[in-house]
């Protein structure tokens, strides 16, 4: 289990490059125990938000806090040490090793020891390894992988991937948790079935999460609140009911999405 849900503040959020504004004065918040959506039309400006949340751009002007605590500036790096932890739209895996090694790749924050005394494998981190891998199983686990824990993860499929990388993310033991278009790429069934355990994980965890999706029948089904971003500044933020009902979102998505894509009916449907 992670320690308490974290809040998460933005406000003011500028990114540019060079002379291109890709950020414009972006504010939220995210209450803890929530499932936050991001969400907007391509180009939007959704996953460039999500960098500077997680550290990988660093913005231009403004605050991010997460329980009132500054991390606007911190590294990709630093940024477990707040409590955050993010899954990729693409996982990048090492589809040679198995699930579980794959996996344990998120526990490497929260070992015991440094360089010296892993390389020198002291018996503290030896007890560290072991736990981790404990717990990693358990993991696997509970979200329905145990059975492919030994299997390479090449021969799994791609809505296994994102579950897998959604088990690295936990073993992290985050209190804030990003995820990056889960799902993309995802069959009707494999989506159905995120949507069934993601408030789960939430409550099992402890979790705050956000999440950037297109799938407007996941951010439906999961979310609290969603905000709508366009050409990188807030359309609008409601319920994700209002959001599909709202003009400006609709007419921001035209020629760029499907109608049944803003209603949130499944593709193909």
């Amino acid at each position: 289990m992670s320690a308490v849900a974290a809040e998460l503040v933005l406000r003011d959020i500028n990114l540019r490059f060079g002379g291109i504004k890709v950020l414009q004065d972006v504010s939220m918040a995210v209450e803890s125990g929530r499932i936050f959506g991001l969400v907007g039309p391509n180009g939007a400006g959704k996953t460039s938000l999500f960098n500077c949340i997680s550290g990988h751009y660093r913005a231009s002007s403004g605050s991010i806090t997460i329980d009132g605590v500054e991390t606007s500036g911190k590294s990709a790096s630093q940024m477990t040490k707040f409590g955050l932890a993010r899954t990729f739209q693409h996982p990048a895996l090492q589809l040679h090793e198995t699930v579980l090694e794959n996996v344990l790749l998120g526990a490497h924050s929260t070992l015991a020891g440094g360089p010296v005394s892993w390389a020198l494998r002291m018996p503290w981190t030896t007890r560290s390894e072991k736990a981790a891998r404990t717990e990693a199983a358990e993991l696997l686990e509970r979200l329905g992988l145990g059975d492919v824990a030994d299997t390479p993860a090449g021969e799994l499929s791609p809505g296994l991937h994102k579950t897998i990388e959604l088990v690295r993310a936990l073993l992290s033991k985050p209190r804030l948790l990003l995820l990056d278009e889960p799902a993309a790429g995802l069959s009707h069934t494999e989506v159905e079935a995120f949507i069934a355990s993601i408030r789960g994980v939430r409550d099992d965890f402890d979790l705050t999460i956000v999440i950037v999706e297109h799938h407007m029948g996941l951010i439906s089904a999961v979310t609290d609140r969603v905000m709508v971003l366009d050409h990188g500044a807030t359309l609008m933020e409601g319920t994700a009911r209002e959001a599909q009902s709202d003009p400006r979102v609709i007419e921001a998505y035209l020629g760029q999405a499907s109608t049944a894509e803003v209603s949130g009916e499944p593709a193909g449907a």
